[in-house]
């Protein structure tokens, strides 16, 4: 997501303001990008609330349905209401190379005419602000169907400002890993890997749900999690599109890129499956694609169709190989995938950023390296430090985290809770009515 700065560039505001009777707010506003921008704003929070809120509620048991749908929209309050009141400053005030400052705290000194690059300012914390509503909510997958509701909801406020906020700093809010070069278009840092770690800690923390890996528990609704997948395919147009924070070619090339690397995620997930197991599941086209979209994300801004198209081969093969060993070899109830797609997916993007963003590779090209950097070895050595240094820190960060909040209200819900299931027990509801 490339930076947008705030202030017009003193000789252009002087410029305008020898213009009789013209505001320079007014001028420098573009109603194409702004307009492009609120559209990709609704299309980000479309992926959470329903998007993701029903391809998770699909995937889990019938007895939890109604947990899940509930935790990614109370996420969505809770990010929102913080990314207000302190989690917007800290990520993109001035600061420091580590963290932002408290100046915008309850958007102090953004008004209707407070100005980001072309856009308005409000607009552009509202864009962010569905970024961080997705990514607490992403995690709810490596937890699905045993974390306490207050659990869930300290935990997740608290991830928000201790993880997220600072590692946007670090990479769009003017940080280190910013300054450095990294090539994270829209959220492979800073959305993928912190999700995808996260969830792997905190399903290794909690432990695996009663009766796993020896009982099979499929998902109970695939006609709801596919529903969620076409939202999320959609939805992430915005996502990726929005990042450009303009109606221009960077955008429209952000959004084809987005679409050809979930497309041959898609057949590439497919693929393997039906020469491995003889037939091609649901669940894994959908699983495909969702890596297809994950991997593409952090290089959507910087490469051409040929390298979307080779990223997306190569998100389907290598996600499909992280979660076979995940789930059958290492035996961790990462209950949705999260980290073998999205924290794996993030962590191939970004390296990949580095390759197919060259200028030298034909039809694969991209558009060039950061400002400073000539060389891809040079480049992947950024993006390598950018995907270690953001996994290390989340996996440390969380683990702390989840020890704060098992002090304070216990993480896991007793044996009989879980056997019952978390709708009734904790929402005193059911997800359908059975007579």
């Amino acid at each position: 997501m490339k930076q947008r700065p705030i202030n017009t560039p003193l000789p252009i505001l002087l410029a305008l303001l020898a213009v009789p009777g013209t505001a320079a707010a007014d001028e420098a506003l573009n109603g194409a990008d702004t307009a492009w921008v609120l559209s990709a704003t609704a299309l980000v929070l479309f992926m959470t609330l329903p998007g993701l809120a029903l391809f998770y509620g699909g995937l889990v048991r019938s007895k939890n349905v109604l947990s899940v749908l509930m935790q990614c929209f109370a996420i969505a309050g809770v990010s929102s209401l913080l990314w207000l009141i302190a989690g917007y400053s800290l990520a993109f005030g001035e600061g420091d190379a580590w963290i932002g400052d408290l100046s915008k705290v309850l958007l102090a000194g953004v008004g209707r005419e407070t100005l980001s690059g072309t856009i308005p300012e409000s607009l552009f914390m509202m864009f962010q602000m569905t970024f961080a509503v997705i990514t607490p909510a992403l995690v709810v997958g490596g937890f699905a169907e045993r974390m306490k509701f207050s659990a869930m909801l300290l935990f997740s406020a608290l991830w928000l400002m201790v993880v997220y906020v600072p590692v946007t700093h670090w990479v769009w809010g003017g940080g280190w890993l910013g300054s450095m070069g990294l090539y994270d278009f829209a959220g492979g840092t800073v959305v993928h890997i912190t999700a995808g770690v996260a969830a792997l800690v905190t399903a290794l923390v909690l432990g695996p749900r009663r009766g796993f890996p020896e009982t099979a528990m499929p998902p109970h609704n695939m006609t709801m999690t596919v529903t969620g997948a076409g939202m999320l395919w959609v939805g992430w147009f915005g996502f990726n599109g929005g990042s450009a924070l303009a109606a221009d070619g960077n955008a429209a090339m952000a959004v084809l890129v987005t679409h050809i690397s979930a497309a041959a995620g898609v057949l590439t997930w497919s693929a393997i499956e039906w020469a491995r197991f003889g037939k091609p599941s649901v669940l894994g086209a959908v699983t495909g694609m969702v890596a297809g979209l994950g991997t593409i994300t952090p290089a959507s801004g910087f490469v051409g169709p040929g390298g979307a198209l080779v990223i997306g081969i190569l998100a389907g093969a290598v996600c499909f190989g992280a979660t076979m060993f995940i789930k059958r070899v290492l035996k961790i109830d990462d209950s949705l995938d999260v980290f073998p797609v999205h924290g794996i997916g993030g962590m191939l993007g970004t390296l990949m950023a580095g390759v197919f963003s060259a200028t030298t590779l034909g039809v694969f090209s991209g558009y060039g390296f950061a400002g400073g950097i000539h060389t891809m070895g040079e480049q992947l050595s950024v993006q390598a430090v950018g995907v270690i240094a953001v996994a290390l820190f989340t996996a440390v960060a969380t683990l702390v985290l989840l020890k704060v909040v098992d002090a304070l209200t216990g993480l896991r819900v007793g044996a009989e809770v879980e056997t019952e299931g978390l709708d009734i027990v904790l929402h005193e509801e059911r997800g359908y009515d059975i007579h």
